[in-house]
């Protein structure tokens, strides 16, 4: 499973309804084998899904997020005007940090 952040832009003014993340799981197909969804608003015009999806391989599960996002802002009127600026599975700093060895 791969956790891949998809970062969106709404349009100005743009408000996200409450229960988007409710909506966001309706509009998802089981075939696009997501498993979890997480919506994370970033201020003043963004918002990032995290979507946790089963994959093969890493490159596997980005593009499938950035078709899932592409038919999402088709068929969800609550992102209507919204755009994918991004989608990758975030790296944690921390992971690259060298570690003592005994």
């Amino acid at each position: 499973m791969y956790l891949v952040h998809a970062q969106l832009e709404l349009p100005d003014a743009a408000q996200l309804p409450p229960g988007i993340r409710a909506s966001v799981r309706r509009a998802i197909d089981p075939a696009d084998r997501v498993e979890h969804v997480a919506v994370h608003p970033r201020p003043p015009r963004g918002l990032v899904l995290g979507l946790y999806l089963l994959a093969g391989a890493l490159e596997e599960a980005e593009e499938r997020a950035v078709l899932v996002c592409e038919r999402l802002l088709r068929a969800m009127p609550e992102l209507a005007g919204a755009r994918l600026t991004g989608a990758g599975v975030p790296v944690l700093p921390l992971a690259f940090v060298p570690q003592p060895v005994d």
